[in-house]
């Protein structure tokens, strides 16, 4: 017996915590009961657990990282018909999963896709503490002096914002090329560091998480995960 929410994120409806929300809304039911409360326990061999009216059930768990390029969104559908990060994937499998987390529409690099909901949530809750590794193109000059204010943590709209390391590739006074190494992900967190200095960042790329690289990965394209790296990946945490 699993609790219902875990069931739900192995089955690739939505991680854990969002899956909580999907049965507090009412919209799961078990063996033709509706299910409004958290703790239900099923049985996956023998329950039949719907959401939606739709049957669902434990799937075979993907694991795919994919370099996303800049012009994508990390979405199944947009509403302003942008291109979407599943149109680069096989038909089959576009429906299947969905990212673990996000790279905003002007980012690129370093995704991964799964339809494990538990593996999504433990590499994007904030207490795993998963390190992503991001490389950034800045106009203007960079001095040390700033990034040792972002490993020290700086205010931007209210939140603190903070690089667990940050490094100087190259400075020169049109453009800066600097990496820096997050821990928490907070929305557009690098982009909003730089922007607390009043640098724009023209040109950001996420190039790895945990212990995985982006590697040779061209962009646009996608690769299953190994089960070394799954496995490194659940080490990390």
């Amino acid at each position: 017996m699993v609790r219902l929410q875990k069931f739900l994120a192995e089955a690739g409806v939505a991680s854990r915590r969002a899956a909580e929300q999907v049965i507090l809304a009412g919209r799961v039911a078990v063996n033709g009961h509706t299910v409004t409360q958290l703790g239900q326990k099923v049985d996956p061999l023998h329950d039949r657990v719907e959401v939606d009216h739709r049957r669902v059930q434990v799937k075979r768990k993907l694991y795919l990282a994919i370099n996303k390029p800049a012009g994508y969104i990390c979405s199944r559908n947009d509403e302003g018909k942008r291109q979407t990060i599943q149109e680069l994937l096989p038909p089959e499998w576009a429906t299947l999963v969905y990212t673990v987390g996000r790279l905003d529409y002007a980012s690129e690099g370093l995704i991964f896709l799964t339809n494990d909901g538990e593996f999504s949530l433990r590499l994007t809750h904030p207490r795993y503490g998963v390190r992503k590794k991001y490389r950034a193109r800045v106009e203007g000059r960079v001095e040390p002096e700033m990034l040792q204010k972002f490993t020290r943590g700086v205010r931007h709209n209210g939140e603190v914002l903070k690089a667990s390391s940050a490094r100087l590739v190259s400075a020169n006074n049109s453009h800066s090329e600097v990496e820096l190494e997050l821990a928490e992900g907070k929305n557009r967190e690098v982009r909003r560091l730089f922007e607390s200095q009043g640098l724009v960042v023209e040109r950001l790329a996420r190039i790895q998480i945990g212990k995985i690289k982006l590697g040779e990965l061209r962009p646009g394209r996608w690769r299953t995960l190994t089960e070394t790296e799954i496995k490194s990946l659940l080490v990390t945490l």
